[in-house]
């Protein structure tokens, strides 16, 4: 249904954001199921996830793939962690493209010296904190989000060492509106990400597909070239294979370079569209009634 991804510096309210955007969630009609994905449901400790590059890498693949497989139509799924780095967030965009999903990101925008003092009095209190030399790391490197990239938009941005963070806080309430908002023809303000080929996840034709497929196409282009040589005293316009398909209807004579290089582009078309449809035909007669139709398209009208 939706992703949304919280950013911001350590400590800086990103998980009393992600909280008060799950209890504003719960109070739409019908209430979604609502998900935070974090360190600590994933049981990993703050300073621990950070302690060096590896282990940060290795945080961001968990995330990622906890996120991966929590996305489903009847989930709103938040990643309340750093989100620091660009390319992660464009990772979490691709997976909400390749699953059909919308997608936001709600920036804390703290200041650094907030969220210093704020971590220092976790520290003082005993509560979850980030060690100081984490801590001043995570800081120079936090890339900032950019609405004009489209792994950061649409963005909502939060202020709360300034206005603190409420159900009722506008970037909460517009992102509540952006992720349950009904999607029909006029509307214009929501984007459902769509799936490329690039994101799409391959599905397996059945056994014998393509042998099928490409058994047949050489058969239609065999008949082409055979009917071809026996009207030696000129083009032949109909070409029928069978009672069951249709007529091929050419208006000219077509040579066996171009008949190969059309079955080549017709095979590579039906492989690239089995990728968001249905998947190629398993049976020769279906595999011809395409190829033939296809023909009809490209080399019937000239």
């Amino acid at each position: 249904m939706a992703l949304v991804v919280i950013c911001g510096q350590p400590c800086s309210g990103k998980s009393t954001a992600a909280s008060c955007l799950a209890e504003a969630l719960q109070v739409v009609d019908p209430k979604p199921t609502v998900r935070i994905i974090d360190e600590s449901s994933l049981h990993l400790g703050r300073n621990q996830s950070y302690a060096d590059m590896t282990v940060e890498k290795n945080l961001r693949g968990v995330l990622r793939s906890e996120v991966d497989r929590s996305l489903s139509r009847d989930n709103i799924i938040i990643v309340d962690s750093l989100n620091n780095i660009k390319g992660y967030r464009y990772e979490l965009w691709c997976l909400a493209r390749a699953s059909r999903f919308r997608y936001c990101v709600i920036f804390c925008d703290t200041e650094e010296n907030h969220c210093r003092e704020w971590n220092n009095k976790r520290s003082e209190m005993g509560e979850c904190s980030y060690d100081t030399k984490i801590f001043e790391d995570l800081v120079r490197r936090f890339e900032k989000p950019d609405s004009r990239n489209r792994w950061d938009s649409p963005l909502f941005e939060l202020f709360p060492s300034r206005d603190g963070v409420k159900q009722s806080s506008p970037a909460i309430s517009e992102a509540v509106s952006y992720l349950t908002k009904k999607v029909d023809s006029k509307t214009r303000d929501v984007r459902v990400l769509q799936p490329t080929i690039a994101t799409q996840n391959v599905r397996a034709p059945e056994a014998n597909s393509l042998y099928e497929m490409d058994r047949a196409t050489q058969e239609v282009i065999n008949a082409i070239v055979e009917a071809q040589s026996c009207g030696l005293a000129g083009p032949v316009n109909k070409i029928s294979l069978s009672q069951h398909l249709p007529t091929i209807d050419i208006q000219r004579t077509v040579g066996l370079p171009e008949l190969r290089s059309l079955r080549r582009t017709f095979i590579k078309l039906a492989g690239q569209s089995s990728l968001s449809g249905p998947p190629p035909p398993s049976d020769a007669e279906s595999a011809k009634r395409m190829f033939i139709d296809y023909l009809n398209r490209k080399i019937g009208a000239v």
